[in-house]
This record gives structure tokens, sequence and C-alpha cells, in this order.
């Protein structure tokens, strides 16, 4: 055998080793994150190639989000904006139109999102995009560089447009496990509703009942006995309608079947219209999908922050800012309001304390920065590449 048949069967065994861990991978998990990023780790070492990002379409809005990143440069790492499948792209707007007809259009292509800069961008300039399909619905892309860019030969497209396929595949069998998902959560939820409705409810309404009965006959010989049975009856009445804020929190939908971009949206001009404001609102990729549980406790930490900012602030201002990477996602609510000692343990106060609970139980956190007169920042994060 000669050498440069040796040097092409050792190509070939790498590239099939690698093309099997990849199906592997994609065959194990249905976290998409993890899978996106363990391709392109693999598509780096095969193809030597440093950097790698995946863009995905949503599939309520049909807007594209970033989904997964490898060793992007400062420029776009250091700066989510740029990385913002809302705003203009080179690669991304040929996509949407269609216009990937054959290797001479995703070869190589000059990033828009770097032009202009030229600190931060570790010497990338160009890179190749592999289109992401299902059939004739548009997926995503899977964009691929390193400094110095060379052109891919036939061969190494011919794989990376494999890598796409089964990357189409991954993505939709994941979407497929998230909707399933999603309907178990409602049926549970429903269920729990139910449960509490038909034992703690109705065995409180029947207490409630009887001590009512108890205080009307004891009224004559038992004065001594109607203050405790009034306030049983309190503490009753009490836990009956904490038992039915539960099972209307349980059944309720937040966010209304919106993304929690939208959600969020509504929220802030619903409540600017009521306190007699104009708060601002801003986003950053958010066509991002999030797990239903994430979506629904930063929705109720908006919620809470902006019921506090009424109640106790006296702000002018408010702004509320959503920013999703592939890794985490991030709510801020600055106000210019009165503010408190963040650092006094009683600083718990106002529903902060429940706020912290609901990102712990995510892994993330609730950082809250304020000093009397100086105005609140509060900061609800949580890493996504867990859940």
């Amino acid at each position: 055998m000669s050498e440069d048949s040796a040097k092409d069967l050792r190509r070939l065994n790498h590239e099939l080793s690698v093309l099997n861990a990849i199906a592997r991978e994609l065959n194990r998990s249905v976290n998409l994150t993890q899978t996106l990023e363990f391709t392109l780790s693999q598509v780096a070492d095969l193809l030597e190639l440093r950097t790698g990002w995946i863009w995905l379409v949503d599939e309520s809005t049909s807007e594209p989000y970033l989904a997964a990143t490898r060793n992007l440069p400062p420029a776009l790492a250091d700066d989510p904006r740029r990385m913002d499948g809302s705003g203009y792209c080179y690669c991304l707007d040929t996509y949407q139109q269609g216009d990937f007809e054959g290797a001479a259009n995703v070869n190589v292509l000059t990033c828009s999102r770097l032009k202009g800069l030229v600190d931060g961008t570790g010497g990338l300039r160009y890179h190749a995009s592999i289109p992401l399909y299902k059939g004739g619905e548009r997926l995503g892309i899977m964009n691929v560089a390193s400094p110095g860019w060379r052109s891919l030969s036939p061969e190494d497209l011919e794989l990376l447009y494999t890598i796409g396929d089964l990357l189409s595949v991954a993505v939709e069998r994941a979407r497929l496990f998230d909707r399933s998902a999603r309907l178990g959560a409602v049926e549970e939820r429903n269920r729990l509703a139910r449960e509490i409705h038909d034992t703690l409810a109705q065995g409180l309404t029947a207490a409630a009942l009887q001590i009512e009965s108890a205080e009307a006959l004891l009224d004559d010989d038992a004065a001594r006995a109607r203050k405790p049975l009034r306030r049983a009856l309190s503490l009753t009445q009490s836990n009956l309608e904490e038992a039915r804020r539960s099972v209307l929190d349980l059944r309720s939908v937040p966010l209304e079947g919106r993304p929690l971009s939208e959600a969020l949206k509504v929220l802030v001009e619903r409540w600017g219209a009521q306190a007699g404001t104009d708060p601002r609102f801003g986003t950053v990729n958010p066509g991002r999908p999030l797990p239903p549980r994430v979506e629904a406790d930063l929705y109720r930490v908006c919620q809470e922050a902006l019921t506090n900012v009424a109640n106790h602030a006296e702000a002018s201002y408010v702004t509320v800012r959503l920013v999703a990477t592939p890794t985490e996602v991030r709510l801020s609510i600055e106000d210019d309001g009165l503010g408190f000692d963040a650092a006094d343990p009683s600083g718990g106060r106002h529903g902060l304390m429940g706020m912290r609970e609901r990102m712990e139980i995510l892994g993330g956190s609730l950082h809250v920065r304020s000093s009397p007169g100086a105005g609140t920042i509060i900061v609800a994060a949580v890493p996504l590449e867990r859940l």
C-alpha cells in the first residue's frame, strides 16, 4: 500500500470514528444544548476548525436563535448582542431566503458579525455554513471557522453535510421529547390541582362548617369556648384560602402560551399602564426556547419584582431586560427608586426570599444590588446546560 493510500485510509477511519461518536451521543441524549456542543467539539477536532456556532429556528416564531457555541472570539463571546438572531447576518438572511444551493454558497462566507472589528476577533473573518433541514423545513445552520481560513475540500463538505443530517434528526427528536414533556407537565399540574381540591380544600370546608355550628350551639353556656373557636375558625378559613390559591396557581398558565420574551413584554406594558410609568423592556436572543419551569419561574420573579417597585420604590423609571445565551438566561429588573440596605438581613422582605428560592431550585441565583436612595437592581440567572 502506498503512503498516500495509507494516509487516506487513516483519514477515513478517523472520520468514521468521529461520525460514530456523534451518532452515539445524538442517540443517547435528549438534552439539545449538550448534543449540539458535543457535535461542535467533534467537528472542530475532525477538521481542525477552532470555532463553531449553531443557529436554530424557533418552531413557534420561525425566528433564529443562538443554540450552541464553541470558542467564540472575545468580540462575539463578550457581547451577546452581536450574536442575537434578530440582528443582520448574511448567512442567516440567505438561509431564510433559501439561497443555499450547493457547496459554493456555503464554503467561504465573510462573517458579517465581525465586520468593522479589529480587536477581539481571534483572527477570524470567514466561516463555512451548513444548513440543517427536516424534509423541506428549515431547522437552522451550523457555522464552523478557524483563523487563517482555508476552503474546505469536497470530502470535508460532504462530511459536514452528513453531520448536518445527523444533527437535523437530533433536533427533531429533542423537540418531540420536549413537546411530550410539556404535555406531561400540564397533566401533572392538573392532577395536583384536583388532588388538593378533593382532599385539603374539601376537608377544610367541612371543618369550617363544623366550627361555625359549634359556635352557634355554645352561645348560651360556653362563652369561654367562643374565643378559641373563633381563632380556629379564622385559621381554618385562612388555610382554605391558601389551598384555593394553590389550586389556582397550579391551574394558571402565567405565560398564556407565549414565549417568555413576549409574555414579559406584555407584563411590563400592563404594569406600566397601571403604575402610570413608561417602563423599558429589551431582549437579546429572545427566540431561544427555555424549559417551561424556567420560563414560569422567571416570569414570577419579574412579576414579584415589579410589584415591589410599585409598592415600595417610588421609582420614575424601570428597565427589564432578558438575555439568553446557549448556556444561561438572565433577567434583570432595574429601578431608580428609594432603594434599601441590601446587606441588612431583613432585606429578605418584599418577596425577595421567595424569588431566591425559585432560582435556587433551578440551580440558579438571585443577586440584589441596592442602597438607600440609589435604586435597586435584581438579576436572576439560570444555567441551562443541565436542565
